[in-house]
């Protein structure tokens, strides 16, 4: 059946842009650009210790046979979010099917009518969905800008003053610990002092934090010692941790609020015991074994060499700047990112380019992701490579 004419104009608007997304197989090449930090999805004691903890429990199922509030709702749904508390230090943890889930479940469902949230303009895909559907007005204030926050909640705080106590709204700001498009973080010290001056509530997205910052990968909320002053925490499992799902991490009223009232959790089917046992059997192993601390290790060490290597080579000027696992090479023009990238491909390294309108128009980039089982030989051959192309154009420097 054929296309109707208004989406196939939509399509064809992205083929002249050369924005236009495919699905590709996958190519036996270095790996820069998996989410795999720690290299946990490919771990065999991971695996085989997931198969075990499920014999253990007597767990023989394939699936969790229905949403968590009907059916769904297994005994390793406990156990997990009560290690995930204990990890997180969190009074209480709530799964989540993915992070996209999370994100939205709470986004539509926690903030009301009369309240305003202030997001980050580069937040994710997820929570300015989860936004979108919410009943509060919003506003971005620019990126990991404190004094445009501030701007923003002397206005917001201003009008919601003029309105009687009863009407009065909440402020929620909202942020990433490590933002997926340039792999910076937010000044979130002073945040907390902004949130406390303003009675505001802070949440975090801690998705690509989780596994890479703090002892043990707790992530940098819990690093920087501020988990009791967040309202609400995302942590993710599909990245550092190499397996699936998320939870938010918060008081025990606000997960008994997001089970009644977050649509994304209330109307899914829930994650299959073999997901949950992953999860778990993940987190012991940062926890108590010493691998899971030694991969950690590598991984700071490479996200070290990079930084060098991108002084060495000159390189820093055309780089964002990152401490953590995601670097980005701007490059302007969908066009000219894509062919870089495609040559970097040919060159026998896996990295992808980050096109406009994922990215704003001249800030698309080449987005490298370190890993722990990168060597350094590796992070040195492919600058290499990529200065020889960088040399062959012209970029914008940033």
């Amino acid at each position: 059946m054929k296309l109707p004419k208004k989406l196939e104009d939509k399509l064809e608007k992205r083929r002249d842009n050369k924005s236009l997304r495919t699905l590709k197989g996958q190519k036996n090449l270095i790996d820069f650009s998996s989410n795999d930090y720690l290299g946990l999805s490919r771990s065999k004691t991971i695996f085989e210790a997931s198969h075990q903890y499920l014999k253990e429990k007597n767990s023989i199922k394939n699936g969790a046979t229905g949403s968590r509030l009907i059916s769904g709702n297994h005994s390793l749904y406990e156990e997990v979010e009560r290690f995930l508390c204990e990890f997180h230090r969190s009074e209480s943890a709530l799964i989540f099917n993915s992070g996209y889930d999370a994100n939205v479940g709470f986004f539509s469902a926690v903030p009301q009518r009369g309240d305003v949230i202030l997001y980050d303009e580069f937040a994710h895909a997820s929570i300015r969905d989860g936004i979108t559907l919410s009943n509060s007005k919003s506003y971005k204030f620019k990126h990991n800008d404190i004094d445009d926050l501030k701007y923003h909640l002397e206005r917001v705080t201003l009008n919601l003053s003029k309105r009687s106590k009863e009407i009065f709204g909440e402020i929620y700001i909202v942020t990433e610990s490590v933002f997926s498009m340039d792999g910076d973080s937010p000044d979130l010290e002073e945040m907390v002092n902004i949130l406390n001056q303003y009675k505001a509530l802070l949440i975090v997205d801690e998705a690509h934090a989780v596994g890479v910052f703090g002892e043990k990968g707790v992530g940098i909320i819990q690093e920087l010692g501020l988990e009791s002053q967040i309202f609400a925490r995302i942590v993710t499992f599909g990245k550092a941790l190499g397996c699936h799902g998320a939870a938010i991490l918060g008081s025990k009223k606000l997960s008994e609020y997001l089970i009644n009232f977050a649509r994304s959790f209330m109307y899914t089917t829930g994650l299959p015991p073999h997901s949950l046992a992953t999860i778990q059997e993940v987190y012991k192993f940062l926890n108590i074994n010493s691998n899971g601390v030694e991969n950690i290790l590598k991984l700071k060490q490479n996200i070290q060499f990079f930084n060098k290597e991108l002084e060495r080579l000159e390189l820093q000027k055309i780089f964002t700047q990152s401490k953590s696992s995601i670097h980005c090479c701007i490059v302007s023009g969908n066009e000219k990112v894509k062919s870089i990238a495609n040559n970097l491909q040919k060159k026998g390294f896996d990295v992808k380019p980050i096109l406009s309108p994922t990215v704003p128009e001249g800030e698309e980039r080449i987005r490298f992701c370190l890993h722990s089982y990168n060597s350094q030989e590796e992070i040195t051959n492919v600058l290499e490579t990529l200065r020889t192309f960088v040399n062959q154009t012209s970029l914008r420097t940033k």
